[in-house]
């Protein structure tokens, strides 16, 4: 079966967007910086990391994420399905992008991921989204990518988990290019 797992980029302070975060500033000031190692040169461990997450087999997303990312234009990567989690109904925009299925039932969200992404994993995106499946007890592993930098402010990825404490197992800690560190947890329930 499919492992959710939700991928990261995080500053040490805990910050997965800068302050001023707007759709057309999504990132929100400064923020983009932490998705630099998303664009590696030719292998290397960044590389590794990028190519694991192209390779899944659906995505589920919060409008937030989804919508100022314009949708990645119906095709997050090779056509995977894409499950958005909002409850409001699916723009006009997005209307024609037969990839992409909206709901505000999140276990109906995973479960239908799941089921699609067949042996892959699930990639999530967005911090609600992520604090939602933690809460359900629906995310299966955190891949946080820990970027050597300090915001200072801005949003964070665990602000508002409303569950109880949770163990983490680590699975791998993987240095990459430009001072990135891989961290993957497989969360206890």
């Amino acid at each position: 079966m499919a492992n959710t797992v939700l991928y990261m980029s995080m500053s040490l302070d805990g910050f997965i967007a800068g302050p001023n975060e707007t759709d057309e500033n999504g990132l929100g000031d400064g923020g983009s910086r932490l998705h630099e190692w998303v664009f590696p040169p030719e292998g290397g461990a960044n590389a590794q990391i990028v190519d694991e997450f192209m390779s899944t087999g659906a995505v589920i997303a919060g409008r937030g994420t989804f919508e100022p990312a314009e949708g990645w234009h119906g095709d997050h990567h090779g056509g995977v399905p894409i499950w958005v989690l909002s409850r409001r109904p699916m723009p006009a925009w997005a209307r024609d992008m037969s990839a992409v299925h909206y709901t505000n039932d999140i276990a109906a969200a995973f479960r239908d991921a799941r089921q699609a992404a067949g042996d892959k994993d699930v990639l999530v995106h967005g911090a609600a989204t992520a604090q939602r499946a933690i809460a359900a007890a629906l995310l299966d592993e955190i891949e946080i990518h820990l970027i050597p930098v300090l915001l200072a402010e801005g949003r964070r990825l665990f602000e508002h988990l409303g569950s109880p404490r949770r163990e983490l197992e680590r699975i791998r800690v993987l240095p990459g290019e430009g001072g990135v560190t891989h961290l993957r947890y497989r969360i206890r329930y």
